[in-house]
């Protein structure tokens, strides 16, 4: 199939990517790329530097599927410029599912986020429960999948909420829980704990990459689906990575409320099961850096990166 990825140069797309081409993809990938690009070239990719704000402006003619990853990644990013994070993570969303329907596009898979819950008391947090979120970036992804919804008489629509991922990517992100804590250990010898009660669902990177494929192969599937089978407290990930790298824990209060958890037996129930678990990526990220295949570069961290780049 010809598919079309935005946000392809991403912390996710920079691995899903090489899957689709190993299964024999064609692929499109497009990215402002603000972080760089990680993609190796191939004879069934082509990779165009593009800012997503344009989404009206490509050419869908040929594409058969498009995965949306684009957006303006994680809370404290989205708040850095709201503006431009509702310009690119909802109204970019709004022209390119405008576009696919005139292109007559047959598939648009969107990753939206778990976070759109907000802060819930429920233990289980299913596509059923009321989004409340609290956040410019919970605010546009809850929108988007409003979006995206109305167009499901014109191709079929899935729509992925995505767990915090974690793992190892070619461009790597060192500003979500898992892989931070790991490489404070790594790099320090001491995890700083923020708190520590509160509660994040987890994926692995190819977990999540692979539930893309997943459902690129199973059309029929449509709608909602939460994506996260770990609930783990800060404070648990923190005492896993203490276990793997031997490291210490110093803990400080936090002002951070954040804390949900989320249910993904729905996405079970359709046959699909994650291979791996948070101390596979604690694991996998140790080694790569023990190798020196894996450094403590300045942009893996994306609001650090992005305030220093005036983005």
């Amino acid at each position: 199939m010809n598919i079309l990825v935005t946000g392809a140069c991403g912390y996710k797309g920079s691995v899903l990517v090489p899957k689709l081409l190993r299964l024999g993809h064609k692929v499109f990938a497009i990215d402002i790329m603000w972080f760089g690009n990680f993609l190796n070239p191939h004879e069934n990719l082509t990779v165009e530097k593009f800012d997503i704000r344009d989404a009206d402006n490509l050419d869908l003619s040929n594409i058969d599927v498009v995965i949306h990853l684009a957006s303006v990644a994680n809370d404290p990013c989205g708040d850095l410029d709201p503006k431009l994070t509702w310009e690119i993570s909802c109204l970019a969303t709004m022209r390119l599912a405008e576009n696919a329907k005139n292109s007559k596009v047959k598939q648009f898979i969107y990753a939206s986020s778990g976070s759109v819950y907000g802060i819930k008391d429920e233990k289980e947090v299913t596509e059923e429960l009321p989004l409340v979120p609290i956040s410019e970036y919970n605010k546009t992804k809850m929108v988007a999948e409003r979006v995206l919804l109305s167009y499901r008489n014109d191709f079929q629509v899935q729509i992925v909420r995505p767990a915090t991922v974690c793992g190892l990517s070619p461009r790597m992100r060192l500003d979500v829980s898992v892989n931070m804590l790991t490489m404070q250990a790594l790099s320090k010898g001491e995890i700083t704990v923020l708190g520590g009660e509160q509660t994040r669902p987890n994926i692995h990177i190819d977990d999540i990459t692979d539930l893309y494929i997943f459902l690129l192969e199973n059309k029929e599937l449509s709608g909602i689906f939460n994506a996260g089978f770990e609930n783990l407290s800060i404070k648990q990930i923190a005492e896993s990575v203490k276990l793997n790298t031997g490291s210490r824990i110093s803990t400080k209060a936090s002002n951070d409320p954040r804390s949900y958890r989320i249910n993904s037996d729905k996405l079970v129930k359709t046959g699909f099961n994650p291979k791996k678990k948070v101390q596979d990526a604690i694991s996998e990220i140790k080694n790569a850096f023990n190798s020196g295949d894996l450094k403590n570069e300045p942009y893996f961290y994306n609001l650090q990166w992005m305030k220093k780049n005036e983005h």
